[in-house]
């Protein structure tokens, strides 16, 4: 695993169309890729917005034959990856789409929130179903973030 470079943006696009997965906004070029030899199988790709995130993907491309729990934990060390970075780049909150994942997502800290979370920039979008992770703590609280519970959009 290690961070896309310039040139390895256009191939991990390519790779999310490969396996069907909705690309990435083209604004998002920052993420991690994971390579067999030289060649990448695997990508996440991260959106920033306002002290939050949205993580596109993984999309990995297992090899025939491989098992289906090899493409997995790729996939999560690809998640790991971004959550080290989130941290380091003290982004707040991570927001992403289940894609069957949930085994990953909740094993890694995040837990299942309303579109209503969502920071502005990030609503409107396609997609089913929503987990965000805050530092792994799994507390939310609009309150906490300085916001109105009653100005919410949940609540209008």
């Amino acid at each position: 695993m290690r961070p896309l470079e310039a040139g390895d943006v256009a191939a991990a696009r390519a790779l999310f169309a490969f396996v069907g997965a909705g690309e990435p906004p083209a604004a998002a070029q920052e993420g991690w890729g994971a390579y067999d030899a030289e060649r990448i199988v695997g990508a996440l790709v991260i959106e920033r917005a306002d002290g939050s995130a949205m993580l596109h993907g993984p999309a990995v491309a297992a090899p025939a034959g491989a098992d289906t729990e090899s493409a997995v934990e790729a996939a999560a060390q690809l998640v790991e990856q971004a959550l080290v970075h989130a941290a380091a780049a003290k982004i707040d909150t991570v927001f992403v789409r289940p894609q069957g994942l949930d085994r990953v997502w909740v094993r890694l800290g995040f837990i299942p929130v309303p579109e209503a979370e969502l920071t502005e920039s990030f609503r409107g979008r396609p997609g089913i179903g929503l987990f965000g992770w805050r530092g792994g703590s799994a507390l939310w609280s609009a309150a906490a973030r300085g916001r109105d519970r009653r100005t919410s959009p949940a609540f209008r």
